[in-house]
């Protein structure tokens, strides 16, 4: 009997099964599957949010948030970081969204020029129409590939890459 050890044995179960000698490939493979997964899935969910009316998918998170905020409104600036939008991609898509009747905003003077976004009764609208939307078309998209625990555990190992 030999005392050297394979070189699979020299490895983790996950490295083998991609045939992975380095193990800093591994977040390699995590960013570009992510890239992956969201352009795989994009297309679809972003049809048919268009479809409903929604420029972009985008929109639908940030009418959650302002509906979230309830009857006081959302700041803008409190959306850049639940988000993860830059100032300038928000500006613009809260221009468009304003534009297409889904929300309003308020100006506020107190030094810094603030921004308090509001939906509009046609936004309101929209939400609720696209909340099913959203999900069915996740549900249909994603259901087959992933179990409820498999969604979760993706769900919470994801998590851990936000702030």
């Amino acid at each position: 009997m030999s005392d050297k050890i394979s070189p699979d044995e020299d490895r983790s179960p996950n490295a083998t099964f991609f045939n992975d000698d380095d193990p800093n490939i591994a977040n390699s493979r995590v960013w570009f599957y992510i890239l992956k997964s969201q352009r795989k899935f994009f297309l679809k969910f972003s049809q048919a949010l268009k479809d409903q009316g929604l420029g972009d998918p985008v929109w639908y998170e940030i009418l959650y948030e302002i509906d979230q905020a309830g009857p006081d409104g959302k700041l803008m600036g409190e959306l850049e970081p639940r988000l993860l939008l830059p100032q300038y991609g928000l500006s613009r898509h809260i221009a468009r969204m304003e534009k297409a009747g889904l929300l309003r905003r308020e100006y506020i003077s107190d030094g810094r020029r603030k921004q308090v976004l509001f939906l509009t009764d046609e936004g309101a609208r929209r939400l609720k129409i696209v909340w099913p939307l959203y999900l069915d078309t996740l549900k249909s998209e994603m259901g087959p590939l992933l179990d409820t625990d498999e969604a979760y555990d993706l769900a919470r190992f994801l998590l851990r890459l936000l702030p």
